[in-house]
C-alpha cells in the first residue's frame, strides 16, 4: 500500500470513529513554584458511571521470590475480600494492619493483571522483588500518576498478546518507582516488554520536585508497547488535560525537560501520517488531531481551568472560540502562569467548576430548568442535562456541556507532595468518592499501611467485579451519591449550603493536618520511623471514618431542612415546630417564563384581597381573614 493510499486509510477513520473519546476524567498539575507552599499538586476526577468509588491499597512487600512453601498460592485481593466479609482463608500472612497472601509461584512470584475498564484477564508477569505502599494514586516516596483518555487512532490502541492496560500501568508503577523520572522510565519498560493493551493516554507524573505530563499510543498490531512524548512542566507553572491530547511540538535536545521514543515520529510517517520534518512534528496533531468534540467537550474543561487562574486576563475570551469548537487551529498552550500562587483549596475549587459565568456556562436556558445560581450543575430536577453528551432534533445534533465537575465521578483526589517532609510523610492523598463538587475529601498519608472500611475497596484491575449495584451504607459512595442526588433535584438552594458544608470539613481537616505532620515528624526525627507510619496510618483511617458518619449525618440534616419545595430552618423560640418555614420557589426569570409560555393559564382571578395559606397550600377567604389575622 503506498503512503498516500495509508494516509486516507487513516484520514477516513479520522473522520468516522477513530477517535475513542470517553470524555471522562480531568487532570490538573500544579508545580511546587506554583504553590503557595511550595508542594506538588495532582487533581484527579475518575469519571465513569460503572465505576465503583473506592480508595485502593496495595501493601510493600519484599523478598519476591519464594518456595511454593513459603505462603504461596492464591488471590491476595479476592481472599482479603473473602476476609473481610468473614470467610476463613488459609496460608494468609500479615502485611501492616491488613492481610495478604505472599507470593504464587515456586521461584518467582507472578502477578495476574486484569484491565481496569473491563475486568478481563490479561495475562501474567513477574512480580518485583520489593514493592512500595500504594494508596490510591499515590505511594509511600510520595510519587502520584493521574491519567485522562484521549483514545486517539483507534488502528493503533489493538495490540494481541498484550497484558498492561493504562490502569495496571499505573498502580504497578506506583509500586515499583521513587521518583517522577522513574516511573516514565518504568512505565516505558513494562509495555516495551509485556505490551501496550489500552488506547491513547494522558499521564500526570509527580514527586515532591517535578511535575510531568506524559502523552502515549500504542504501536499497533505485530508490535510491543507505545510510541510517547513525556514533558517536564516548568516549575511555577500550571498544567492540565482533559481527554484531549495536548503535547504538541516538543524539544528534541533537552533530556532534562523532555523525553520521547525514538520511534515517535518514524511509527506516524510508516504510517502515513506524518511527511514532514521531525522539528515539526506533534504528537497531538498527529495521534490524536483536535475536532469539535476535542475541543468542546474536552479542551473545553482545560480552558476553564486555565482561565480561572491564568495571568493572562484576556485568556479567556481568546480561546472562547476553540473552547466552543468554532476555531480549532486556536490552540492553548501547554501550560500557564497562574496569577497568584495557588493553595489546596484552590485547587479543590477549580475540581467543582461547572463553567460558572463564562460563554459555556449551562445554567442560563431552558435546559437548565430553574437553574440560576453561578453554582448550579448540569443537571437539576432530575434531567440529566449531561445525558447523552450529544444528542439530535429533526436531523440535527446537538452537545450537552461537559464540565469539570460531573455527576458520573467514581472518585476524585488531589494528591499533595511535599519534598521537605521525609519520604513516608511527604504525600497526602486528599481523597473523595463521588462528584468532585458535592463531596468533601479527606487526607490520607501514602505511607497509611491501612484505609477506612468506608472507603476501601477492590476493584476490576485485581479480578474482582465491581460492586455498584450492591446499596450498602456502610460505604461512603453511597452516602456521597445520597448526598449529591438529593442536591441535584434541588441545586439552586441545596447548592450553597452543600459547598458551604464541604469548605467547613476540609478546612477543619487542614487544621488537624499540620498538629498531626508534627507529631508525625517528632517521632521520625527520634529514628521512630515504623512509629510515624503507624502514627499516621491511624489518623488517616479514623480520618475517613470520621467523614463517612459526619456525611451521614448531613444527608439527615439536609433531608430534614429541604422537604416537598420548602426550607426548614431552626428558629429559636418557635413554638409550634422550633423552625422557620420558608417556599424558595422558582426565580424570578423562571415566574417570566411561565408567564411568556403559558399566557394566562396560571393567572389569578379571584380577588386582589385575597390570602393564601402556603404552607397548607390553600386560599384563605375574606371571611376567614379576621380569624387568620
Amino acid at each position: 500500500m503506498t503512503t498516500t493510499m495509508l494516509f486516507l486509510t487513516f484520514l477516513v477513520l479520522c473522520l468516522t470513529d477513530l477517535f475513542e473519546h470517553t470524555f471522562g476524567c480531568t487532570n490538573i498539575l500544579v508545580t511546587p513554584g506554583a504553590s503557595e507552599d511550595g508542594s506538588s499538586m495532582i487533581a484527579y476526577d475518575a469519571d465513569f458511571v460503572g465505576l465503583m468509588g473506592m480508595l485502593y491499597h496495595y501493601p510493600p512487600t519484599s523478598s519476591n521470590t519464594t518456595t511454593a512453601s513459603d505462603n504461596g498460592g492464591g488471590n491476595y485481593f479476592l481472599q482479603k475480600q473473602q476476609l473481610e466479609q468473614g470467610e476463613k482463608m488459609d496460608n494468609v500472612a500479615s502485611v501492616g494492619r491488613r492481610t495478604a497472601l505472599r507470593g504464587s509461584s515456586d521461584t518467582t512470584k507472578m502477578r495476574q493483571v486484569y484491565d481496569w475498564d473491563e475486568g478481563t484477564y490479561l495475562g501474567e508477569i513477574p512480580e518485583a522483588v520489593e514493592t512500595y505502599n500504594v494508596v490510591g494514586n499515590t505511594n509511600e516516596y510520595g510519587l502520584s500518576i493521574g491519567e485522562t483518555t484521549f483514545g486517539g487512532i483507534e488502528a493503533l490502541s489493538k495490540q494481541s498478546g498484550s497484558i498492561i492496560d493504562y490502569g495496571s500501568l499505573i498502580w504497578i508503577t506506583l509500586q515499583r518507582s521513587k521518583t517522577a523520572r522513574e516511573a516514565i522510565h518504568t512505565m516505558v519498560e513494562l509495555t516495551d516488554k509485556y505490551g501496550y493493551a489500552s488506547s491513547g493516554e494522558s499521564f500526570s507524573i509527580a514527586d515532591g520536585k517535578e511535575v510531568w505530563i506524559m502523552e502515549v499510543i500504542g504501536r499497533g498490531e505485530g508490535k510491543h508497547g507505545f510510541v510517547w512524548v513525556a514533558v517536564r512542566v516548568p516549575d511555577g507553572m500550571v498544567a492540565a488535560h482533559a481527554n484531549q491530547a495536548r503535547i504538541q511540538t516538543f524539544p528534541r535536545d533537552d533530556p532534562e525537560n523532555c523525553m520521547y521514543a525514538d520511534d515517535v515520529v518514524e511509527l506516524a510517517r510508516e504510517l502515513g501520517l506524518y511527511d514532514d520534518n521531525d522539528e515539526d512534528f506533534s504528537f497531538s496533531d498527529t495521534y490524536d488531531p483536535v475536532t469539535f468534540e476535542g475541543a468542546r467537550l474536552c479542551d473545553a474543561r482545560v480552558w476553564s481551568i486555565f482561565s480561572h487562574i491564568t495571568e493572562d486576563n484576556g485568556f479567556e475570551d481568546h480561546y472562547a472560540d476553540y473552547a466552543k469548537g468554532q476555531n480549532l487551529s486556536n490552540r492553548m498552550p501547554l501550560w500557564i502562569k497562574p496569577s497568584r500562587k495557588l493553595t489546596l483549596k484552590d485547587v479543590t475549587g477549580l475540581m467543582r467548576d461547572h463553567y460558572e459565568d463564562s460563554v459555556l456556562d449551562p445554567c442560563h436556558d431552558v435546559g437548565a430548568e430553574d437553574a440560576h445560581h453561578p453554582t448550579a450543575p448540569i443537571l437539576l430536577f432530575g434531567n440529566m442535562k449531561t445525558h447523552p453528551l450529544v444528542w439530535e432534533n429533526e436531523g440535527d445534533s446537538y452537545v450537552n456541556e461537559r464540565t469539570v465537575a460531573t455527576q458520573q465521578t467514581g472518585w476524585n483526589f488531589v494528591a499533595q507532595q511535599r519534598h521537605w517532609m521525609p519520604p513516608e510523610l511527604s504525600s497526602i492523598l486528599w481523597f473523595a468518592v463521588d462528584d468532585s463538587g458535592t463531596a468533601p475529601r479527606y487526607p490520607v498519608y501514602g505511607s497509611s499501611r491501612d484505609v477506612s472500611d468506608a472507603f476501601f475497596g477492590v476493584g476490576p484491575q485485581d479480578g474482582v467485579p465491581s460492586p455498584i449495584l450492591e446499596f450498602d451504607l456502610s460505604k461512603a459512595f453511597w452516602v456521597s451519591n445520597m448526598v449529591s442526588n438529593f442536591a441535584y433535584s434541588n441545586w439552586r438552594n441545596v447548592a450553597p449550603v452543600l459547598v458551604d458544608r464541604i469548605k467547613q470539613i476540609e478546612t477543619e481537616f487542614l487544621q488537624e493536618i499540620t498538629d498531626i505532620d508534627a507529631q508525625a515528624l517528632e517521632l521520625y526525627n527520634t529514628g521512630d520511623h515504623f512509629g510515624a507510619i503507624d502514627f499516621v496510618t491511624e489518623y488517616s483511617v479514623n480520618a475517613g471514618n470520621r467523614l463517612h458518619k459526619k456525611w451521614f449525618k448531613f444527608y439527615g440534616d439536609l433531608f430534614a431542612r429541604f422537604r416537598d419545595g420548602y426550607e426548614l430552618e431552626e428558629k429559636e423560640g418557635e413554638l409550634a415546630c422550633g423552625c422557620k418555614i420558608s417556599q424558595p420557589g422558582y426565580s424570578d426569570e423562571w415566574y417570566k417564563r411561565i408567564v411568556e409560555e403559558d399566557g394566562d393559564h396560571y393567572k389569578l382571578s379571584m380577588g386582589v384581597d385575597t390570602l393564601f395559606d402556603n404552607d397548607k397550600l390553600r386560599p384563605i377567604k375574606k371571611k376567614e381573614l379576621k380569624s387568620f389575622l
